[in-house]
């Protein structure tokens, strides 16, 4: 008797688990769909990889997108965030302000942090610059299938954030955007069971 009520615990903990997979799964997909144009204070654009003095072609169209935000209103200040690991000589988010003051960004428009490694630093180092300059809503910038797992963790650093995903991502054929699918299903996965330790 007591085998098969463990078994069948162990079955039903089993099927709740594949559940939520597959609701994370749906919630990541589907949210990369949605496009919150509200008019912010600032664009906050999350951190990628950048090549020397030159933005990668992911941070380059994240950067993109926020200056399209800044140009036709959206937002008044863009902040862009990432540091850089051993062997860099500048970090993300200087590349991205280099880029952006030469597609016509006002400097006074930009902030930076650039001790950031993951996508919760980059929010967080955010929130300190934001609270510094009396920021109070934000868009969030990256790519889609990055977006859910980044307005959760906006939310629970206490920022009125929306979501824009850049429309001009790289992730675009089946063969790039599964693979960061999948990679976006662990992180997500992984940042929800970390929550209850924080």
């Amino acid at each position: 008797m007591l085998k098969k009520f463990i078994g069948r615990s162990v079955l039903v903990i089993i099927l709740l688990f594949v559940i939520f997979i597959c609701f994370s799964a749906y919630s990541i997909w589907s949210y990369s769909d949605i496009n919150q144009l509200v008019k912010s204070d600032a664009a906050i654009v999350l951190g990628a990889a950048a090549w020397d003095d030159e933005p990668s072609p992911v941070l380059r169209e994240r950067i993109n997108h926020s200056i399209w935000l800044y140009q036709n209103g959206y937002v008044d200040k863009i902040i862009f965030t990432g540091g850089k690991v051993a062997g860099d000589k500048y970090a993300e988010s200087e590349v991205a302000r280099k880029y952006a003051t030469k597609h016509n960004i006002v400097p006074e428009d930009i902030y930076i942090e650039t001790k950031s490694k993951i996508t919760e630093e980059n929010l967080l180092f955010a929130k300190d610059i934001a609270v510094k300059k009396n920021l109070k809503t934000f868009i969030i910038v990256s790519d889609p299938m990055h977006m859910k797992r980044a307005m959760l963790m906006a939310e629970n650093t206490g920022m009125e954030a929306y979501s824009s995903p850049t429309p001009s991502s790289v992730y675009k054929s089946l063969n790039s955007k599964i693979p960061f699918f999948f990679r976006e299903l662990l992180l997500y996965i992984g940042y929800i069971f970390s929550l209850p330790f924080r």
